[in-house]
């Protein structure tokens, strides 16, 4: 591949003449050069100065087999190249039967074997939101419209999945559109619910809630949680946009209680982490409530231009081949070990407050060393370790004072140890200062 000469002043300088980042103070951020990545490989991204960096977040949960996998190049140039896009509407192609076929037989016993397909987790969501609303609709129960979900919840951004949202900062400002929803802190606290039959569906996240700062569900939660759906005749719709696709050591997170939702949720690591796609497996119990004639007005008049996008179609099915062919799954449990122990040995730092490790997923929490309180949030000390830890070789980010770790599954023990030497490194230059 020829070598590009990238000049790092002009692309910053139109960065801030014209881009508007997520998430993201833009007075601060037009302050400083911006960190611009320019090509990745495997594990590594490297930025327009040729310094090369390991993607500690799978460049925010997303990349599963490493960047510019040649499989998934050659799958998607190829589908490119036959079928660039068609309308899911009143058309469909080969790509997207394919995928949804083999998405359904991921779960034993197919017990989800429908697939609707969207652009992202966020759509994931309001999908399976609007169709649980419906649902309930067409079986005559229209009371039940109520959404519950978990204190420190994160579902996405769309008016109705911010709905479910916990995080006060992203959300709290939009509350007035937002659909009638419940919030719990706990499972005992839902148990004493006094409305029940109002729930139209519970959405969590299995076994750990990502933006919350990794935290971990107790174990048994998902079980007790899918028995209290089934006493209350409540929906439950499981989002594993961040845990699927062997995040937890298992395909999907639900897999490690056995576990099965009414509806599952996912996106990010669908087709690698290669481009953008979402998908909502449902039952058919749900699918069959939507059948009728023209008349009825029970379609689900939902969708996106770029539903079941040939291309990423194509990239997720060479990222499901690539599971089997290099044995992900397998080869990830003594790397999830490897991780485990390379990060007790950060226990020892005066900063490190708490290590929190789901599967391949891990979030260190920084507090004062002195005081053992948690550092002022205005002082960005999470997001100063991350940047820190640029000079040692490591890319990722901070959850406010939580260092999130989630590496692509192809990374290397030997990659492992240097980004938790990283972490190391920059959270005692940071918090010693």
């Amino acid at each position: 591949m020829k070598h590009i000469a990238w000049n790092t002043e002009d692309l910053s300088s139109g960065d801030h003449r014209h881009l508007w980042h997520p998430f993201t103070q833009q007075q601060a951020w037009c302050a400083q050069e911006p960190l611009v990545i320019v090509s990745g490989k495997g594990a590594i991204l490297t930025d327009s100065r040729g310094l090369d960096y390991l993607d500690g977040n799978s460049s925010i949960w997303t990349n599963i087999h490493g960047h510019a996998h040649p499989r998934i190049v050659e799958a998607v140039a190829r589908q490119i190249a036959t079928l660039d896009h068609t309308s899911f509407l009143g058309t469909t192609h080969p790509s997207a039967i394919e995928l949804a076929a083999r998405l359904v037989r991921l779960l034993p016993g197919t017990p989800l074997p429908r697939v609707f397909f969207s652009d992202n987790g966020s759509t994931a969501i309001e999908s399976a939101l609007k169709m649980v609303i419906q649902f309930w609709q067409l079986q005559g129960a229209p009371q039940r419209c109520r959404l519950a979900s978990f204190s420190g919840a994160y579902h996405g951004d769309t008016a109705g999945a911010s709905s479910l949202g916990g995080i006060g900062s992203f959300f709290d400002r939009f509350a007035s559109i937002h659909f009638p929803s419940e919030r719990f802190s706990s499972l005992e606290e839902l148990e004493s619910f006094h409305q029940p039959e109002s729930l139209a569906a519970i959405v969590l996240e299995p076994l750990i809630q990502g933006s919350a700062g990794m935290r971990l569900w107790p174990a048994g939660m998902l079980n007790a949680l899918r028995t209290f759906c089934d006493r209350n005749g409540t929906l439950l719709i499981l989002d594993e946009v961040m845990t699927g696709f062997g995040r937890t050591g298992t395909m999907f997170a639900c897999q490690r209680e056995q576990v099965i939702p009414d509806i599952l949720c996912l996106a990010k690591g669908l087709t690698g982490g290669v481009l953008p796609l979402a998908a909502t497996l449902v039952t058919e119990r749900i699918y069959n409530a939507f059948l009728g004639t023209p008349e009825e007005q029970k379609t689900f008049y939902y969708g996106h231009s770029y539903t079941a996008n040939p291309p990423a179609c194509a990239a997720a099915l060479a990222s499901l081949d690539l599971f089997e062919e290099e044995t992900t799954l397998e080869t990830l449990q003594p790397k999830i070990t490897f991780l485990t122990k390379a990060l007790q040995s950060l226990q020892t730092l005066p900063a490190v407050a708490d290590i929190r490790q789901c599967g391949f997923i891990a979030g260190i929490e920084v507090h004062d060393p002195l005081t053992r309180a948690p550092f002022p949030w205005h002082d960005l000390t999470g997001a100063r370790i991350c940047k820190a830890a640029r000079k040692h070789g490591l890319l990722t980010r901070p959850i406010l004072d939580t260092i999130v770790l989630m590496p692509p599954l192809c990374v290397t023990t030997d990659q492992i140890a240097h980004m938790v030497e990283a972490l190391r490194e920059s959270i005692q230059e940071v918090s010693e200062k």
